[in-house]
């Protein structure tokens, strides 16, 4: 076991330096002129040239797009939550045929590519008057929803049903036991759960690109995209953009991560 240790390390470090490195030449890249990222892009920077940030603060309004980036995250996020959670409280209440028919007919929708179903959903948004705003993309995400669902009710069904047969026999009503027994129970899951939509929301690119085309809702991601010409690309104005949005996901992840794993362990262990 000794012998291996030290060539795990050297196979582990090996790895992260390999998936590290696309981060590193986005982030070495954006202190560089353009004729020095073309002439060595891989060598660290002569020196910190810090106008590609200034250029993208100053052309770019980077503050709005970050707002309406929170406000699509934070209200798809919740409107998942809510639905998966109450979903899967409703098909484990309720095992009846019909539900588990239900309960399929989701799966295979959740097996559906998004990319296929693109055209049908914006003649929809188009019929509902959501299109280029930020509640028809928040409308978008809500499918998301089902990979919640699917989550939360594995958790669900490792909980200790006599706690809300106890309620029942108390007289406590469905949303009683939902509210004041099961949420606070099924809590590590939504969190999980939570963390994984929140970084899926923020850093898509596909529905904002389809279903938004106004300046002023664009969200942060697209604003990467402003750096992409029709016959050139500013790469340094694009790389500068990617670790800008980049950013806050990383912050985001590392606060977060122990919550993923405590997260997934408690789904795993209990029962």
């Amino acid at each position: 076991m000794t012998r291996r240790r030290p060539l795990l390390s050297v196979v582990v470090i090996g790895l992260a330096c390999l998936v590290g490195m696309p981060l590193y030449y986005i982030l070495v890249n954006t202190f560089k002129t353009q004729e020095e990222m073309v002439s060595s892009p891989l060598a660290p920077p002569t020196s910190f040239y810090l106008d590609n940030y200034l250029e993208v603060f100053d052309r770019i309004p980077l503050a709005q797009s970050f707002g309406n980036t929170l406000y699509v995250t934070v209200g798809a996020v919740v409107v998942q939550l809510l639905v998966g959670a109450t979903a899967a409280y409703g098909m484990i209440l309720r095992a009846t045929l019909f539900n588990r028919i239900f309960g399929a007919l989701l799966l295979l929708a959740f097996v559906v590519p998004g990319q296929a179903t693109l055209i049908p959903l914006y003649r929809t948004l188009v019929d509902a008057e959501l299109v280029d705003t930020l509640n028809g993309l928040i409308f978008m995400y809500a499918g998301g929803s089902i990979f919640c669902f699917f989550l939360i009710q594995g958790y669900i069904r490792t909980l200790p049903f006599e706690i809300i047969e106890a309620a029942r026999i108390d007289g406590a009503g469905v949303f009683q036991i939902f509210w004041r027994i099961v949420l606070p129970l099924i809590r590590p899951i939504l969190i999980t759960v939570g963390i994984f939509q929140t970084m899926w929301v923020w850093n898509d690119f596909i529905l904002p690109n389809v279903f938004i085309s106004s300046p002023e809702k664009r969200t942060i991601v697209l604003e990467v995209y402003s750096a992409v010409g029709q016959f050139t690309t500013d790469w340094p104005a694009f790389m500068t953009l990617s670790v800008i949005v980049l950013v806050p996901m990383v912050v985001f992840f590392v606060l977060t991560q122990r919550h993923i794993i405590s997260g997934l362990l408690a789904g795993g262990v209990k029962g």
